[in-house]
């Protein structure tokens, strides 16, 4: 056995069966060690961007980590943003970085690089493998951080004599990870208090906590005891639909925040963080609890989150046989006339099956989806985490390997797709089940409303050249097509409804143009 053969064996042992992969010459006895795992599901994507999108949205869905394969320095460099978004959705990885031989290291060839100073800033661990003998007591650990709290970014870099080197060093077992923490008796105290103090409280929820069983916890608590439910702006998956609590989130833009929490005494947080406006604008407060709200952090996003709530409830005497006005399928008839982001949000609610994934990284084309499909059949919602746009169509391909039998739809901007557009080639040599929206509105559009926001005032000719797409427009139709998805492209409401109503009847990625 070699270290490579060490590292497959022991990712196996510990659960981690999928490798989202873009290797290079240092990683070649890997790559060997992997054609000698069947048991290994490798998926390459033509840029790592793809590699750690995917990674990010298969550990959303799967609840347990995926691996990548990454090439040196410049390769994990390239998919540091979507590292980033992992990080911020508390997404398990685990990143597997070839480095030179560490003979080799010495000449400064083209390619060397600080690769653990590259990974620290989007890791939660980080650590190079010595030789051989000790590959797989640290690939137990990587897969170890990275299944713990929250969910962790771990980074094990693995120079190639690492790996081409024989080992009789035994294969460590998979590694106990410790539970979830039960939150202190002293935040429950101070909770409990708020909530009884006849303040207006919130309760601000993410990660665990916008699961099904517990927001009914959390909608039991707000309907005897008078509290408000928010969940924070950005979640890594929510799950929605008919039957399941429906709960709003802070809005982006900055002033309608501020709006939304205005008149909030309290906050409390059960796995979020307090709401800070994305980005400063002159004039407006970079912090969105009104100066007057206390903020209280009852359960960290690491925590035990569907026990605390349950503690919640049961300190404050809340009946747990207590009925709750949950939402019903109501279904709109499909839009007809012009194509904008309503007609799309109609006539994805008037369509979509049971079960199915929404990726949302249709930015300020997508604002209003929220309120249109809020009384669709069951469904998770995934969204951009940490800002970095790029995201939708790999995590896409994410989610769709991590539940083969669901379809997934991608709701996805013109801009934003271009960063990962490689990601729609990974979805047709998968085959997998995912329909992507373009939605087609040839610019940048969020930066249009930034520019007035940080009152900079209408574009003029060199700023509208840096925020619009076209001259000449993207045509997706032919990029999809050539990377061996079908797609096709839409003008009207009518022939959106047509196009998604076929979309949804078939298996197999597809992809709607829609020009809005």
């Amino acid at each position: 056995m070699n270290g490579a053969d060490a590292l497959c064996d022991t990712l196996l042992a510990a659960g981690v069966d999928t490798c989202f992969a873009n290797p290079g010459t240092s990683e070649m006895h890997f790559v060997a060690a992997l054609d000698r795992k069947p048991q290994m599901r490798c998926v390459l994507g033509l840029s790592e961007g793809v590699v750690t999108g995917a990674a990010d949205g298969y550990a959303r869905m799967a609840d347990k980590p995926a691996a990548t394969l990454l090439h040196l320095g410049p390769g994990l460099a390239n998919g540091l943003a979507n590292l980033h978004n992992a990080r911020r959705a508390n997404s398990p990885v685990v990143n597997i970085v070839g480095d030179h031989a560490t003979y080799h290291l010495q000449y400064d060839a083209p390619l060397t690089t600080d690769i653990e100073m590259l990974a620290r800033p989007m890791s939660h661990w980080v650590k190079t493998v010595p030789d051989a003998d000790h590959v797989s007591a640290f690939a137990a650990e990587a897969v170890a951080q990275a299944r713990s709290a929250a969910g962790r970014i771990a980074t094990l870099i693995l120079p190639a004599d690492a790996a081409w080197n024989t080992t009789e060093a035994p294969l460590q077992p998979q590694r106990d990870v410790a539970p979830r923490r039960h939150v202190a008796p002293e935040r429950m105290r101070d909770a409990v208090q708020a909530i009884r103090s006849g303040k207006r409280v919130v309760l601000m929820l993410s990660g665990l906590a916008l699961r099904e069983q517990a927001l009914r916890t959390a909608g039991r608590i707000a309907s005897a005891c008078g509290v408000r439910l928010l969940a924070q702006q950005s979640n890594a998956r929510l799950e929605r639909g008919a039957g399941r609590l429906e709960i709003e989130r802070v809005p982006y833009p900055v002033d309608q925040a501020l709006a939304a929490l205005q008149d909030v005494d309290c906050l409390i947080l059960l796995g979020a963080v307090e709401p800070v406006a994305f980005f400063a604008y002159p004039g407006k407060p970079s912090r969105i609890a009104p100066a007057h709200c206390t903020v209280l952090e009852l359960a960290a996003p690491g925590d035990d989150l569907p026990h605390a709530l349950a503690w919640l409830a049961d300190e404050l005497d809340v009946p747990a046989d207590l009925a709750l006005d949950l939402p019903a399928v109501a279904r709109p008839a499909l839009p007809s006339g012009a194509l904008n982001p309503v007609a799309i949000a109609t006539a994805l609610a008037a369509l979509m099956p049971e079960q199915a994934i929404l990726c949302d990284e249709s930015v300020s084309s997508g604002r209003s989806l929220f309120q249109y499909t809020r009384n669709l059949p069951p469904h998770d919602y995934l969204q951009l985490t940490g800002g970095a746009i790029g995201l939708g169509l790999p995590m896409a391909a994410g989610a769709a390997i991590a539940c083969p039998g669901r379809k997934v739809i991608s709701l996805e901007a013109d801009g934003s797709g271009m960063y990962t557009v490689q990601a729609l080639w990974t979805q047709a040599r998968e085959s997998l089940d995912v329909v992507t929206i373009i939605y087609a509105n040839r610019a940048y559009a969020i930066l249009h409303g930034e520019l007035r926001q940080v009152g900079a005032g209408e574009p003029g000719t060199n700023a509208s050249r840096m925020l619009n797409l076209d001259q000449p427009a993207l045509d997706w139709v032919r990029l999809a097509q050539g990377m061996g998805v079908e797609a096709v492209r839409v003008e009207t409401a009518e022939a959106f409804g047509d196009a998604l109503r076929a979309a949804l009847g078939r298996r197999g990625p597809f992809l709607i143009e829609a020009v809005i």
